[in-house]
């Protein structure tokens, strides 16, 4: 089943090209000329976060998005491997896929689109020229309160009646903002989590969140030799400026910068803060 975004513009957000790949149906685009920027979300976002990042982006660059498989417009069906460790094996599919797998590629990563990045290059080979990690998950614990809940009780939260269902995921979303998103921009947001489908697809990724991924590179952390910047906003209550400090002792020469009147969508809440910060990095010699 895949999530078509009917209530946006087809003009404002749009991935029209597809890949196939082992695990399911990869929705992608790109976007402006130049140098490869790829950009890759987390949770549980897909890559309508990056849109008005892309569009300040692809003046410069040629900028690669796509949506995760289990998410956005990507395929999405039972028993589907959704985990870091396979998105990170799409990850490198998609940039042979590409043609980008020899280039010296920039990329940047928000939420588990972070770890994605880093198994990428750790454990699957991929060459990256530089690495932005956005409110990234890095280090274990990174599973919320309110999710390690779900996981203990999973069943419970699968056969809950939709419209309780839907109440308690939207209100967890909610607190990935610092600004208020308008009505449009958290329903857009929303519509690949509603009804019996979403539901299935939410605790699908729940049920696969598993720190040892992030445990096994912790280890590898100190060894990086890629230039790392990490941005991070200072009112991130899912993984809060603390756990952005631990990052930036742990990778040898990453810079970090804290985005003010962000939350954990930094992307959503300041995109012309983030942007800036990203063009800075990647144009830095």
């Amino acid at each position: 089943m895949q999530f078509e975004n009917k209530n946006a513009p087809m003009s404002e957000w749009n991935l029209p090209k597809r890949f196939k790949s082992e695990s399911g149906e990869v929705a992608y685009n790109v976007l402006g000329e130049g140098p490869p920027v790829v950009l890759v979300h987390g949770t549980p976002s897909w890559s309508y976060l990056w849109r008005h990042v892309a569009k300040r982006l692809m003046s410069d660059w040629s900028v690669y998005v796509y949506d995760l498989v289990g998410y956005g417009c990507s395929e999405r069906f039972e028993s589907q491997d959704v985990s870091i460790r396979n998105q990170a094996k799409i990850l490198r599919q998609l940039l042979g896929y590409w043609e980008l797998q020899d280039t010296a590629v920039y990329i940047a990563g928000h939420d588990i689109g972070g770890a994605i990045v880093l198994a990428a290059s750790l454990l699957e080979g991929c060459h990256f020229a530089k690495i932005a990690l956005i409110d990234a998950v890095i280090l274990s614990p990174w599973i919320t309160p309110t999710t390690q809940h779900q996981q203990k009780y999973l069943e419970c939260y699968r056969t809950m009646p939709i419209h309780i269902y839907e109440q308690v995921a939207l209100a967890h979303l909610r607190t990935a903002f610092y600004v208020d998103p308008d009505e449009h921009t958290l329903k857009t947001y929303f519509k690949q989590w509603q009804g019996m489908t979403g539901q299935a697809a939410w605790f699908r990724k729940v049920e696969q969140f598993d720190e040892s991924v992030t445990d096994q590179m912790e280890t590898m952390l100190p060894g990086l030799q890629i230039p790392v910047r990490l941005l991070w906003g200072e009112h991130d209550t899912w993984l809060t400026p603390d756990v952005a400090k631990r990052v930036q002792v742990t990778i040898p020469g990453s810079r970090l910068e804290f985005i003010p009147d962000a939350g954990h969508f930094s992307p959503e809440d300041t995109p012309t803060v983030v942007s800036k910060e990203l063009i800075s990095f990647f144009n830095a010699t």
